[in-house]
């Protein structure tokens, strides 16, 4: 089965993160793991689906204050 890959604008459709708030954290070196297909500034970037899932997983707060 191979790996589903996304543009930031089917996280955004998909997840609620607006293309901007993906690119600052690009840019800040947070948020979930992407992939750059090509060089430069204007490089198109996909994100596998499991890098987002695993993301959110890792910053879901437990009711109680203790990170998941």
């Amino acid at each position: 089965m191979t790996e589903q890959l996304l543009t930031p604008k089917q996280v955004q459709a998909e997840y609620g993160f607006s293309t901007q708030t993906l690119a600052n954290w690009r840019w800040l070196e947070q948020g979930p793991d992407y992939i750059k297909q090509t060089p430069g500034k204007g490089g198109r970037i996909k994100y596998k689906r499991s890098a987002i899932e695993s993301w959110l997983t890792q910053h879901t707060v437990r009711t109680g204050g203790a990170a998941a």
